[in-house]
């Protein structure tokens, strides 16, 4: 019987509840493994687009590197620094269509873990959008471990 070693462990967030709680799981994975967390918000290059047709935006503004900016902001607060030092954490936030991006920065870290919420949208949310945390799972580089709100917790939240 083979064991199994978790050195890297990638958390997505949009900072919702259930990034929360899959950021929770996440620790406690890499408590048990003593394996470093990454972080990673991904800035949706569709907000770029969808600016460009409202009237009221001030010409020049970069919209996408002003929500970088508060992205890096919001990541640099969910871990606290002795938690940040203690799991070795590396916070991202970059560019792109989100499952895509998700799954480019596993595949370039090395990530062996992704630990990501889901929101639990309804059928025909679903089927107009799609699923981030479904494509994450359909092409992830290694195994995806999906969190809802509510359910069996194995974590004391």
């Amino acid at each position: 019987m083979s064991t199994t070693t978790l050195t890297r462990i990638l958390v997505p967030t949009d900072f919702s509840d259930t990034s929360m709680v899959a950021l929770k799981y996440a620790t406690a994975l890499a408590d048990v493994f003593g394996a470093r967390l990454y972080l990673l918000h991904v800035v949706d290059n569709a907000i770029e687009m969808r600016a460009a047709g409202d009237l009221a935006m001030a010409p020049g503004q970069d919209i996408v590197g002003a929500a970088r900016v508060r992205a890096a902001d919001a990541l640099a607060q969910l871990l606290t620094r002795p938690e940040r030092e203690k799991y070795a954490a590396t916070l991202s936030t970059e560019t792109g269509a989100p499952f895509a991006t998700i799954v480019q920065y596993a595949r370039r870290e090395q990530i062996d873990l992704i630990v990501m919420g889901t929101h639990g949208r309804g059928p025909m949310a679903h089927l107009l959008i799609g699923s981030v945390a479904e494509n994450v799972v359909r092409k992830a580089p290694c195994p995806v471990l999906t969190v809802p709100l509510r359910g069996h917790d194995f974590v004391k939240l």
